[in-house]
């Protein structure tokens, strides 16, 4: 390409204020990174957060953003989603998107970024390695050690998601080793239906078999920002108490999320790196 295109980093968007100032901070320290701005934006939700909310300026969204880009005659745009897996947001919302709206701008270029994790490539794990220094840093605050781990994610329709979730479990439980007394996966919630059963074991239910039903155990957030599920009065907080409740000898501990932190950011860098090379998107 001519010219440096212009960069969006999205996320899937949050009612919560948290969520998007999270968000705008990995933006800035991107920006830093790769000596240019990055504009962060959000596919859905965001823009209904009161601008007072947010330092006083309105969030904005990926998609009216984009437009006016293309409105103001900018050429090439690269979409950087800070999303660990591949979910339908990335694989059919994003594209269809992009399909109806680019059909009036010919001669306009985008490229579509990978997302955080490829369980594929077994040379990377710094978004794994983030994770276990979550946990090492709960063990440290809490004077705890060698507990069970739990890494829960949101859970998702779509297996190449869970896959994501699986291989990072593998990863963190690789690198905390006999440090930890055992690695599990677990996500929040899934949809019903057996067909969906590799999103099991849903978190409320790892909380009370053997061995996280019991002694202290760390719940670590497979969560990029702090919105509706891993806030601290948020979705998995919520069920770690309900489980505490049932079970007197339970003690859970919740991680911070993941996304400020430099090593997540370092794969981004590499994610718009990568696009360029990549070819541009596609009209159906």
């Amino acid at each position: 390409m001519s010219s440096r295109p212009l960069c969006f980093l999205f996320d899937n968007g949050s009612l919560r204020p948290a969520a998007t100032l999270s968000l705008r901070r990995v933006a800035a320290v991107l920006s830093e990174t790769l000596g240019f701005g990055v504009r962060p934006v959000s596919l859905l939700h965001s823009s209904a957060i009161a601008p007072d909310a947010l330092e006083g300026r309105p969030a904005e969204l990926l998609e009216p953003a984009l437009r006016r880009a293309l409105e103001e005659g900018v050429r090439s745009v690269v979409l950087l989603p800070l999303f660990f897996g591949p979910s339908a947001a990335l694989t059919e919302y994003v594209p269809g998107r992009l399909d109806a709206l680019l059909r009036g701008y010919p001669g306009f270029e985008v490229r579509l970024a990978q997302c955080l994790v490829n369980p594929g490539d077994g040379n990377e794990d710094r978004v794994a390695q983030a994770l276990a220094g979550q946990v090492r840093q709960c063990w440290k605050g809490r004077g705890w050690s060698r507990t069970q781990v739990v890494l829960v994610d949101h859970g998702s329709p779509q297996r190449a998601v869970a896959a994501v979730r699986d291989a990072l479990t593998a990863q963190v439980r690789q690198i905390l080793g006999e440090a930890a007394e055992g690695v599990y996966a677990a996500s929040m919630e899934r949809r019903a239906g057996e067909e969906y059963a590799f999103s099991r074991p849903l978190l409320e239910e790892r909380l009370r078999q053997p061995p996280c039903d019991g002694g202290p155990v760390v719940v670590l957030l497979q969560f990029l920002s702090a919105g509706r599920h891993a806030g601290p009065e948020g979705d998995v907080a919520a069920i770690c108490a309900a489980a505490e409740a049932e079970r007197p000898g339970l003690s859970t501990a919740m991680t911070e999320p993941l996304a400020e932190d430099p090593r997540v950011i370092a794969v981004l860098a590499d994610r718009f790196a990568q696009a360029l090379q990549s070819p541009p998107f596609v009209l159906s």
